[in-house]
């Protein structure tokens, strides 16, 4: 058995802590379980985390409802609760803090941060609470502001442990120390024991790094000269490492002189430094650096869960802490030569840090006001079930996840729940980094915000974005839910190769006067590349000295992209951590930096989404869990039959559907599997649907909902399951992105796929090359078999459909009868259409889609071409052979040339639908291509005749 590296520290003098707490993660026996297994040797909490479980969660209802109908104020609700947590931590870390005598074992708490400025509040806060939690092995937490220091010696000389908080600065770290050697003197100069005092000292290490490399892009973006380029380059990801190496030199000299010599002797511990803000912001830098960076004797790293979870599974370990000091000390003085000030970044890191602790306080302050007040309910709140005859089906589903550990699983990133072969595996746990990556982002917020300022200030009227799948459906839903935001650039989002789109785009905006944003994950993607070289090309021509100025990339690390944006001079580009696939990207830069850009707040639609993740983490039960509550259902259902999820989704957030659409067909549609999301399609009466529906209505607060409720109820009548969410505004988009990916993931593990690869994306993407490749060499696209023709409008299929549909004399009604009376229970029926989305061409859809559904009782999808290739196009080839599929060509009555290549969009366009109906074709699947011409309106409508003419509504 291999060796578990937090244990391995330990032998090597460093004790490893967990920065998170919350009643779940200890009642359900989560913490005993790491100190077991893993030798876990103390707890760290924050207001941040108290505040994230307590208004996120049902952890704390019961409690809360308790304590409220006894008449307590809202901080002392907040004091009852998190008090009871750290005695239940302490309590069983208690034989921790004995095997050790005393060095290990602690629980830190934290007096109120708004006290951050107030050495008596402080010191009088401190003494209330060591005297009400009354354990040996707690630790108080004290910020290391001025105001904090008299505070911390004047607690230490009381013999209060104390966990010394926010220190940046070596300067610092010197001042803390000798607040806690002189507290210790006068304690022993009154005649007290000093013997069982104990301290940390908490340096604050990541939060370095992301200032810093922020100062260092910045610079780098704006030089032109390759040498300071590369020497800026050379400091990224090293300072904050340098600092605290140079910290721990200057904790060795203080702890090893005569001074405290006289303490030591008479029992005095030395106050170890604990490395805290350990969790790796920046996805270009190993998830474990700043573990594996920092190991010493006599330290502590406080380590949040992902890091921890991280480290535990592929963690080194070695003496870390003091190797090359040469290194570290040139590090910090280049950074110096650089004009970047050391002590400028830690004092605003300080001021900063300080508020980042109140504000979460404040904010945990009026959830619980809320809650006191039936205002806010938790988000497992917000989430209701009618399933009717089906409870007995997700109950089962529950036991599962609950059997089989699927929720921790998932969270330790067990890739075992989902394949058992090694290889799969290793892709599966190298696709999981979006389970953390909100939080992660947090710290971004405010650096997303000032370069959307920086943005508006250099007078952008306009952002573009250029993508495709996962990197543009987001931001969609972002532009049709929150419109152009007063004062911010408008958001357009260019996700298809239509020309006329392509067109109308460039017809909207200034291109001068518009930022780009290219977002690919592998910089390869086709059609983000084609976007980037059409308006490249566009804005080299009216800004010839630098139109990289107008450009940005968001893309993995070392992609082509990144290459193609630093040769161009991009104005920046943003590395998205590599672990994260695209449908899954949402609460990354693929999403934020848009969302910034236009001026949503992201802080807090990042808040919310954190909250999600701490309602759905490992040791929620199932049945609190609202994304396993959500996987369970899905998958449950999908299981028994009914995997067809049908979203209702009014406005402002009716475009959402687009986005789970993509995110559960990708994930789900392959092996011959798949549930099917159904997005778009407008509700209808209980006599259209068949026994396969399962039906999710998610809409905000103060949405009006009584026609759409009326018609639930009678659905629900009629026994149909029914999942209602509801979110507080358009921000907890964020909350409603992360459940509906922890629930895609675990809804995976029960229908027996893996939920994070597309193996039938490639494939059209192949396919769409070799009719590029046959138009390259032959100047031309291959021509399909002709099924019918008339007025105008042509049906191409294959041959083996041709000989099974084609009749003499056939009218356009007589094909599509034939085609869509294959149609059997159980089937779907998909319009794949390569047109330009309007509003009439989308009536036009829609009202062909309910007339189908309403006489076939099956459920319609509609897709535009190529954006659904990279949504539902997965499903379609890769899931069950149950699709019917009317794909939607026409003549381009203009086209537009892409600089540097030899075709233009209509012909890429065109190359897609073909590859796209190959793909279809190879499988056997029911497809026939409807081609309707130049006139697109007038031969949607002699499709929508035909429909009609082959299946009158009254039957």
């Amino acid at each position: 058995m291999a060796p578990n590296p937090i244990v391995e520290l330990e032998k090597l003098g460093q004790s490893i802590w967990y920065d998170n707490i919350r009643r779940m993660f200890i009642k359900t026996g989560d913490l005993k379980k790491k100190i077991d297994e893993d030798d876990l040797r103390g707890v760290t909490s924050n207001p941040a985390i108290f505040e994230k479980a307590i208004a996120g969660s049902t952890d704390y209802k019961e409690a809360l409802q308790e304590l409220a109908a006894k008449g307590m104020s809202t901080n002392d609700i907040y004091e009852q609760m998190a008090v009871e947590d750290i005695k239940m931590a302490a309590d069983i870390l208690r034989p921790v803090y004995d095997k050790t005598k005393g060095v290990d074992g602690y629980v830190s708490f934290e007096v109120s941060p708004l006290l951050a400025s107030d050495t008596a509040g402080t010191i009088a806060e401190a003494r209330r609470l060591w005297k009400w939690l009354d354990k040996k092995n707690v630790m108080i937490k004290v910020p290391a502001t001025p105001e904090g220091l008299p505070a911390i010696e004047q607690l230490i000389s009381e013999g209060i442990n104390v966990n010394v908080t926010l220190i940046f600065s070596e300067d610092a770290y010197i001042k803390v120390a000798e607040a806690y050697i002189k507290g210790l003197e006068k304690r022993a100069a009154a005649g007290n024991p000093v013997d069982h005092v104990a301290s940390v000292a908490s340096f604050f290490v990541s939060r370095i790094d992301s200032n810093v490399d922020n100062q260092l892009g910045m610079r780098m973006r704006r030089s032109t000269d390759q040498k300071e380029i590369d020497k800026l380059s050379s400091l990224l990801g090293k300072v904050a490492i340098a600092n605290a190496k140079m910290a721990y030199q200057k904790f060795k000299k203080i702890f090893g002189d005569k001074r405290f010599a006289a303490l030591k002797a008479k029992g005095a511990r030395v106050q170890r430094q604990l490395w805290a803000s350990t969790g790796t912001k920046d996805p270009n830098y190993s998830d474990v650096l700043y573990v594996e960076s920092l190991i010493g004797p006599d330290t502590v790293n406080t380590v949040p869960p992902a890091t921890y979870t991280a480290y535990r599974d592929h963690g080194k370990w070695a003496l870390t802490l003091e190797s090359d000091l040469d290194g570290a000390k040139n590090t910090l003085a280049q950074l110096k030569e650089a004009g970047i000030s050391l002590e400028a970044v830690t004092a605003q890191l300080l001021d900063e840090a300080v508020k980042a602790f109140a504000d979460p306080f404040e904010k945990m302050m009026k959830a619980i006001e809320e809650k006191r007040a039936a205002a806010v309910s938790s988000i497992v709140d917000r989430q209701s079930f009618s399933l009717g005859n089906f409870v007995p089906t997700v109950e089962a589903a529950m036991k599962l996840f609950n059997d089989r550990d699927y929720v921790r699983r998932l969270w330790r990133k067990d890739a075992t729940e989902w394949k058992e072969d090694p290889v799969h595996q290793k892709s599966i746990q190298n696709a999981l980094g979006w389970l953390h990556v909100a939080e992660t982002n947090l710290e971004q917020a405010d650096d997303l915000k000032a370069f959307a300022d920086r943005v508006r200030q250099d007078g952008f009227e306009s952002v573009m974005l250029l993508g495709m799948g996962g990197s543009s459906l987001c931001p969609e839903v972002f532009r049709r839910t929150f419109g152009q935001i007063k004062g911010y650039p408008k958001l357009l989002v260019l996700d298809s190769t239509d020309p006329a789109t392509v067109q109308s785009m460039e017809g909207a905006v200034d291109v001068g006067k518009t930022l780009f944003i290219v977002s690919s994950k592998s910089g390869t993607t086709i059609e983000p590349h084609m976007f980037y070289q059409y308006f490249f090309d566009k804005v080299s021509k009216v800004k010839p000295d630098r139109p990289g100025a107008n450009f940005v990339a968001i893309t993995d690390p070392d992609s082509k992209l990144e290459k193609i944006a630093k040769e161009k001079q991009f104005r920046r580009v943003f590395r998205n951590p590599a672990d994260i696939g695209g449908r899954y990207s949402a609460l990354s830069y693929f999403g934020l930096v848009p969302a910034a850009l236009m001026g949503i707040d992201v802080k807090e639609l990042l808040e919310r989404a954190v909250r999600a993740e701490h309602a759905c983490e490992r040791y929620v039960p199932t049945e609190e869990n609202p994304g396993a509550r959500l996987g369970a259902v899905v998958g449950g259902l999908a299981k028994y039959g009914r995997d067809k999820v049908t979203f209702v989704t009014p406005p402002p957030i009716d475009s959402l559907g687009l986005w789970i659409e993509q995110l559960i067909a990708e994930s789900t549609g392959k092996e011959g599997l798949g549930i099917l999301p159904v997005a778009g399609e407008p509700l209808g009466d209980c006599s259209v649907y068949g026994n396969d529906r399962l039906f999710v209505y998610i809409s905000t607060q103060d949405s009006p909902g009584a026609e759409i409720e009326a018609k639930l109820k009678a659905l629900q009548e009629a026994g149909h399951p029914v999942v209602r969410q509801v979110m507080r505004d358009p921000l907890s988009l964020g909350r409603e992105f992360f459940l509906w990916e922890v629930a895609t993931a675990l809804a995976g593990s029960i229908i027996g796929i893996d939920p994070f690869d597309q193996p039938n994306v490639q494939e059209s993407k192949d396919n769409t090359n070799a009719f590029l490749d046959v138009f390259k060499k032959e100047g031309r696209l291959p021509d399909q078999e002709v099924l019918w023709e008339g007025d105008g409008c042509k049906i191409y299929c294959d041959a083996a459909t041709k000989a099974a549909l084609q009749k003499d004399g056939a009218s356009l009604s007589d094909m599509m009868k034939a085609h869509l009376s294959r149609t059997k229970s159980g089937d779907y029926v998909a319009l794949t259409a390569y047109i330009q989305e309007n509003d009439t061409n989308e009536n036009l859809l829609q009202d062909i889609r309910t007339h189908l559904r309403d006489a076939l009782k099956t459920a319609t999808t509609t897709g535009y071409g190529p954006r659904f290739l990279h949504s539902t196009g997965q499903l379609h080839k890769g899931g069950g052979a149950n699709g019917v599929f009317i794909q939607i060509t026409q003549d381009e009555t203009a086209d537009l040339p892409i600089a540097g290549e030899p075709f233009t969009f209509g012909i890429l366009k065109q190359a897609q639908a073909l590859g796209d109906f190959q793909s279809l074709s190879n499988r056997g699947r029911r497809a026939i291509r409807f081609h309707v011409g130049k006139d697109v309106s007038e031969g949607l409508n002699k499709l929508l005749q035909a429909v009609r003419s082959a299946f009158p509504k009254h039957n």
